[in-house]
């Protein structure tokens, strides 16, 4: 679940990533909640206009605090943030129950959907070793500053340190072209049950290091 600009403004000077901790909660929310405003899932999740923004925040910082926080890799830039799981914590790349419960609360009505889609999602998930992006959003009003590629490329790094390859799933078709930018390739879609929107499985194999 991912958004990014298009490739084309990636190559300007590129923010620093630095690690995120649960203390970076709201902030890392607000900046998610502008992200995903117009994602296709999270407006299905998120469907009254009005209270989306404050829904979104809430969902992401409970994402953060109380799972990817604990079990993955976060960092973030001054208008991005990313939720990595890495390779051993593959059951964790969904939401466990104590999260789910927590989520369930803020989707109100929605959350048997929500449920729905992460079980449909979890089935789908490579069983090799892996890097998984959960996450990656930048603030719109920074397009174009490179906050988003930063974090991406940050994570893709580790992952061709480690020789293992990388697996998402994008929530809007726009941004597949630019995921093929950075080297991942398409693999399937997703139709989340209950009339939901399509997810795009997508994976990058590992890169050799310039000089390695």
């Amino acid at each position: 679940m991912s958004r990014m600009s298009t490739p084309h403004a990636q190559e300007t000077a590129r923010p620093i990533p630095t690690p995120a901790t649960a203390d970076d909660a709201a902030a890392i929310g607000r900046t998610l909640a502008l992200a995903f405003d117009d994602d296709p899932m999270m407006r299905w999740f998120f469907p009254d206009a009005a209270t989306r923004e404050e829904g979104l925040g809430r969902y992401f910082a409970t994402l953060l605090t109380r799972q990817y926080v604990r079990h993955g890799l976060c960092e973030r830039t001054s208008a991005a943030a990313s939720f990595w799981v890495p390779p051993g914590a593959q059951d964790k790349a969904v939401p466990d129950a104590e999260t789910l419960a927590e989520l369930s609360e803020i989707l109100g009505d929605r959350a048997p959907l929500f449920r729905d889609a992460v079980a449909a999602a979890a089935e789908h998930g490579p069983q090799e070793p892996h890097w998984y992006l959960a996450v990656l959003g930048a603030d719109p009003a920074a397009q174009g500053q490179g906050h988003g590629a930063a974090l991406l490329r940050s994570g893709l790094a580790r992952a061709d340190e480690a020789g293992v390859p990388v697996y998402l799933e994008s929530s809007k078709q726009a941004n597949l072209p630019v995921y093929e930018h950075f080297g991942f390739t398409v693999l399937g879609e997703v139709r989340l049950p209950g009339g939901g929107p399509t997810l795009w499985a997508m994976r990058r194999a590992p890169q050799a290091r310039a000089g390695a």
